[in-house]
């Protein structure tokens, strides 16, 4: 456990907390923006259209809040943890009683301005949570009945709104953010292992309360070619366009699976396949490297941050990208059952980039006042 420090009253300049930004960081992420946008252009055929006005909005708008964001002292952000959560909490609730119906879902609450998907959000705020609820734990309790239940009660509470939308792939998302706090905060590895031979075990009696179309995906994830022109259709399609892109890919907006319509949800969860056919290999590998390097900036503010909730905050939210980058591509790869995870920024979106540039406004603020200590 981290020694917390008495909290500085050290303050910056306007200028300084500039000046202290992690300026590698912000760079692969408005570099990794600019490959979404021009991913997005494609998907729209080559032309200004929808998709790709809205994703340039919400991309603007969003990069924009992450910068004020990184200017509000980390301190700001410990106080605030609880109240975050449980204003996401109060958002699932109305989602569940009023929230938008659309294709059997009941994710969405209408602002107007954007349609907000309240479960996207608690995959940061959980951790914001968690984080504020370790910063001053002792060492002892931290693997007690009660820290363990209380961590649990947290986790399950919200997982428990987002599955009865039914969302299950963003609720096990929720529940990976969670966890990874929970390891960074230093609960027992075997109650780690205990939780997955438990889930094992159950899994067969699990699958037999799944949904219909759950059940369907699993059945397709181990052999799609049982309906090909039905549920198998996608990821086999999604496979054979990465597949074709070969090497170096067919070229910007030449992608044939896209174009010639074979590849459904090409702009949201399966944005990686249209990438990965037109820019081949080499541009999969290098959208990879941009990824790796953002982790890694990530993970190092968190080791350079003063205060201990900065570090495991900054520890979690990198874990939890690289986990939503595993799976998503895993899932357009056929490695993973299809369960509705964007790629961070660059799939369509307004929660699931409003999340991430939040997650990554709090790692800059972290970055900025990195000598913050909190008592």
């Amino acid at each position: 456990m981290y020694q917390h420090t008495r909290l500085s009253n050290n303050r910056l300049s306007f200028f300084s907390k500039f000046k202290n930004f992690d300026y590698m960081l912000l760079t692969c992420i408005l570099f990794l923006g600019f490959i979404s946008l021009a991913t997005m252009y494609s998907t729209d055929g080559g032309k200004v259209l929808f998709h790709t006005k809205s994703h340039f909005i919400k991309l603007v708008t969003f990069t924009a809040m992450m910068l004020i964001f990184s200017l509000i002292n980390i301190k700001f952000w410990f106080t605030v943890g609880y109240l975050i959560y449980l204003a996401v909490i109060g958002l699932l609730v109305w989602t569940y009683l009023f929230g938008i119906q659309s294709s059997g879902s009941q994710r969405w609450i209408d602002l107007y301005f954007i349609n907000l998907q309240p479960s996207e959000l608690m995959k940061i705020c959980i951790i914001l949570c968690l984080a504020k609820y370790f910063h001053r734990m002792k060492l002892e309790n931290v693997n007690s009945i009660y820290t363990i239940l209380t961590s649990l009660i947290i986790i399950l509470l919200p997982m428990g709104l987002v599955i009865v939308q039914p969302d299950l792939g963003t609720s096990l998302l929720i529940a990976i953010s969670g966890i990874a706090v929970l390891w960074f905060a230093g609960i027992n590895h075997k109650y780690f292992i205990y939780t997955m031979l438990g889930f094992l075990i159950s899994l067969p009696f699990i699958i037999s309360f799944l949904k219909p179309y759950q059940k369907l995906r699993v059945l397709t994830f181990l052999n799609p070619d049982r309906d090909p022109l039905g549920a198998g259709y996608q990821i086999i399609q999604s496979k054979i366009a990465v597949g074709s892109g070969g090497i170096f890919g067919k070229g910007f907006l030449k992608g044939t699976q896209s174009y010639l319509e074979f590849l459904p949800e090409k702009h949201t969860d399966f944005i990686f396949t249209l990438f990965s056919e037109e820019f081949g290999f080499i541009g999969s590998a290098i959208l990879l490297l941009i990824y790796v390097i953002i982790i890694y900036r990530v993970l190092a503010i968190g080791s350079n941050s003063r205060s201990y909730f900065a570090k495991i905050f900054c520890y979690s939210f990198g874990v939890a990208i690289f986990v939503y980058i595993a799976i998503n591509m895993s899932m357009v790869l056929g490695l993973l059952p299809i369960v509705g995870s964007p790629l961070p920024i660059m799939s369509y979106g307004g929660s699931s980039m409003l999340a991430t540039m939040l997650g990554f406004g709090i790692v800059m603020s972290s970055r900025v006042h990195n000598q913050q200590a909190i008592a």
